[in-house]
């Protein structure tokens, strides 16, 4: 398996690998309206595109044989300033893999490279959030010393997620 950072060329992968990927764990937990909007919003091909060219962000991707099989974001910002413990906070979002080949080590790949990124840019806390219905999700997060320190919540169209916050120290 090959860990790289994403370029321009591969928002197209990127934006169906994360709609498949949300669709295939959370789709059924929506509307097709709010589902549908948000999947355009939030996995588009033009949000990924920005995402991939801002110098605030690291998007990682995991590949073999030119496949993607997973990826994650890195956002070299606190994504939620009042629950930092850390002065130099950054955030991990979307670790996803493809719902095809989940369980064959790809998130911990991803994970441990993240967390190296995180030590290379001087991160002090990662923070990420994690649907509080996703018990192996929270989990896994634990396994690499994440811990509950908020509730928060998310929103998809008009419904709202009761969500965890994750953070680890450094």
């Amino acid at each position: 398996m090959n860990l790289r950072f994403a370029a321009p060329a591969d928002a197209a992968a990127l934006a169906d690998l994360g709609t498949r990927s949300f669709v295939a764990k959370f789709g059924y937990m929506y509307t097709p309206e709010d589902l549908r909007n948000f999947l355009a919003e939030s996995h588009g091909e033009e949000k990924v595109a920005k995402e991939i060219a801002d110098p605030t962000m690291r998007v990682l991707l995991a590949e073999k044989e030119g496949r993607l099989l997973g990826f994650c974001k890195l956002v070299l910002a606190c994504g939620w300033p009042e629950h930092a413990r850390g002065q130099a906070v950054i955030e991990l979002k979307q670790l996803y893999t493809d719902p095809e080949t989940t369980g064959r080590g790809i998130g911990s790949a991803l994970m441990d490279r993240a967390m190296e990124i995180a030590r290379e840019q001087a991160a002090d806390e990662v923070q990420l959030s994690v649907w509080s219905g996703n018990e192996g999700a929270q989990k896994f997060y634990a396994r690499y010393g994440f811990g509950k320190v908020a509730d928060i919540y998310f929103m998809v169209g008009d419904q709202r997620d009761d969500e965890f916050l994750y953070a680890r120290m450094m």
